[in-house]
């Protein structure tokens, strides 16, 4: 596993977690900074990660919600909205990583964690993302 891809699966940890506790994800961020969980420090673009989505929260949930198709994105599952959070995150405001890129990843996120029926929504929601992004953002 590459080291994008472990960062990648710590931030979904984060945002996930704090999803389930109900808290901001910058503020567990800040504890687990401060007070890891792992023995192995969090890698810096976790970190990136993590404060991309955060800064950028509202317009990416707006996206997921405009381009769900009927889907709320409340009622997503949570692993599922934590990995579109950071794909559509590095899809619409980051340069470093490319479309494919960042949608094979959450999808592979997706299929390891969630339902059966989520790789192919994942895959189809952040598709439309990336086709519309230069509108967005």
């Amino acid at each position: 596993m590459g080291a994008r891809t472990k960062s990648r699966k710590r931030a979904l940890d984060i945002l996930f977690e704090a999803d389930q506790r109900g808290i901001n994800a910058q503020q567990l961020l800040i504890e687990r900074l401060a007070r890891p969980a792992t023995p192995a420090p969090l890698a810096d673009y976790t970190i990136t990660l993590v404060e991309g989505v955060v800064r950028c929260w509202s317009e990416i949930n707006e996206m997921l919600a405009t381009y769900s198709q009927g889907w709320s994105v409340e009622r997503m599952p949570a692993v599922d909205r934590a990995a579109l959070r950071l794909a559509t995150w590095e899809i619409v405001y980051s340069d470093e990583v490319p479309d494919a890129v960042a949608i094979d990843e959450a999808v592979e996120l997706v299929k390891s964690l969630s339902t059966d029926e989520s790789p192919a929504f994942v895959n189809g929601l952040l598709a439309r993302i990336a086709e519309v992004k230069h509108t967005l953002g």
